[in-house]
Order: C-alpha cells, then structure tokens, then sequence
C-alpha cells in the first residue's frame, strides 16, 4: 500500500490494515491428477470458474501475497504497482487505487482479484465477462482464514489454502500462550503516519494487539466511531495517555523510528520512550492481512515479553 497522507488515508480506510513468509510454496503449473483437475466448477459465494484459472491479475497486495502463500503463484501473471511480497511477482503498473478495466483486460485474465470496487471496476469488468473475486479488508482474523480458503477453492489448492490457514492458527495460538500474565496490562500507540492518524481495537491491526493483551490509547479518541476506527490523535492526547509503547508503521515510508520520535515536542518523557519501547515495524506487513500477521504479531509479542510482568 502506500503510505498515508491525511488525504489518501481517508480513501483507503478500508484497505489499511494489516510469520508465513516461508509458506511462499512452489507449486506445479498443472495440477496433479484426481485432484485440482477433477474439482471444477467450483463456486464461491456467487462467483464460479468452470477450470482452473491459469491467468490470474492481482490488485492487492495481500490477495497477492495470500495466493502465492498456497502455492498458486504460478499462476498469477500481473499484479498491481504495490505488491512486492515475495520477490519475485509479476508487478506491472496496474494500479490498485484507481483501476483501468481496459489495462487489466489487456493482461487476458481468467480471474481478477482485488480489494476494493473502485471505479465501479467489478462491474465494468463483468461486462468484459471476467471473473472477479474481492478480498475486502479483513477486520478479524477469521476474514483473512476464510479469504484463503476461498483463494485455495478458485484456484485448485484447497488443501494447501487450508494447511496455510491452520498453520496460522496454530502459531498464534503457541504465541498467545506464552504471553506473561500481568495484574495490569500495559498500553501502547500504533502510529499509521506522522500525522499521528492510529488504529482502534475495532479495526483488523487493534485485534491483532488485543491478543497481545494490551490496551489502546486511541479506543478512546473514536467512542462513537466516527472515525471508522481510525482516529487522528494530537500531540497532547498521546503525551497524555503515556502509552507503554510506541509502534512505528511508518518506519520505512516516513523514515520514523525511536530517535525522530524522542524529538517531538513532549515525547522524550514518554514512558516508550524512557524505556526503550518505540518498535519499528515493517509497513507493509502492518498494513496487510494476509499470512505474514503471524510475523506482525510476533515481533509486538516479543517486544511485550521483554517487559518483567
């Protein structure tokens, strides 16, 4: 995704958020014999491929990093200007943010994925009679199992989808348990931006911090969820709320980290800060929620379980 600015931030909400990176499985461009070849038609809510799709466009990020992760990778031929994970895809300009169904009929796809209908794109698409599946943005981790699932039903690898799903389930949990028990549980900011916009406990990054067991200074800032869970803090609320910790998903597009966040005005009195506790995170993992939010929440747990309960 790109990063945000207050402008481009309220266009992408939906898509802000949110490790399997080993899971990036090969896979034969064929499928084996009695298996992927004898499932077709296949169905997924209201969308059926009558065979396997050996052409797929991606415009998500984490849709892309999903497919590759069951090992349909051989499979996707473009994907758009902001997936990068892993290496190796087929980037192209296709753009993600504003759709060209022209540009994305000229790749000749038998499926398109993608996130959001913009553009009315899913429509214009339809017109060209091509298939399409969405992955809106997930706001809990049962979105983003049942998003892989479905990926492994369209594209013939139910059974690696579901191994990448349990997979996940299994290592939350092995993370979950070995988290400290603690008679007050600390707190913690997560910054979206330098313009100070966070995430609350309602949205997909929150929940994530929620099974870290800590407590959000931001819940507070969108009560009544006017802001969609994403509210814009000032200076003063969060040097007010002294959080525990400082998490920085906007290290690499802002160049932020514990240094320019000591800088700021009121924060070099920050308990995060007097205690070494502003942790960088990479920004497009924070931002996606696909197989990689097991890394995500491994380093927030690492970072929790360093401090003595």
């Amino acid at each position: 995704m790109n990063r945000r600015t207050p402008r481009l931030f309220a266009a992408t909400l939906a898509v802000t958020v949110l490790a399997l990176g080993a899971c990036a499985e090969k896979a034969d461009d064929q499928p084996s014999a009695g298996t992927a070849a004898a499932a077709y038609p296949v169905t997924v809510g209201a969308l059926t491929l009558e065979k396997r799709p050996e052409k797929i466009v991606v415009l998500s990020p984490t849709a892309t990093e999903m497919l590759f992760a069951i090992g349909a990778g051989p499979q996707v031929t473009a994907v758009d200007d902001q997936s990068n994970y892993p290496a190796d895809v087929p980037k192209t300009d296709l753009s993600a943010f504003q759709p060209n169904a022209e540009a994305i009929a000229g790749k000749n796809p038998d499926l398109v994925v993608l996130s959001d209908d913009r553009n009315k794109i899913v429509e214009q698409l339809g017109k060209l009679k091509i298939p399409v599946y969405q992955t809106p943005a997930a706001t809990t981790l049962d979105d983003t199992y049942r998003q892989i699932t479905e990926l492994g039903t369209l594209t013939g690898h139910a059974d690696q989808a579901t191994d990448v799903a349990t997979r996940m389930k299994d290592d939350i949990a092995k993370l979950v348990k070995d988290l400290p028990q603690r008679a007050e549980k600390l707190t913690y900011f997560h910054e979206l931006g330098p313009e100070l916009y966070s995430a609350t406990s309602k949205t997909f990054i929150g929940s994530l911090y929620s099974q870290a067991g800590l407590t959000n200074i931001a819940d507070p800032a969108d009560a009544d969820g006017k802001s969609f869970g994403y509210p814009q803090l000032s200076q003063e609320f969060i040097v007010k709320a002294d959080p525990d910790f400082v998490f920085l998903a906007d290290a690499k597009c802002c160049q932020q980290n514990a240094d320019t966040v000591k800088a700021r005005s009121g924060w070099a009195g920050l308990t995060a800060v007097k205690n070494n506790q502003v942790v960088a995170l990479d920004d497009d993992v924070a931002s996606r929620w696909g197989p990689r939010v097991v890394d995500l929440l491994r380093v927030i747990i690492d970072a929790v379980a360093k401090v003595p309960a």
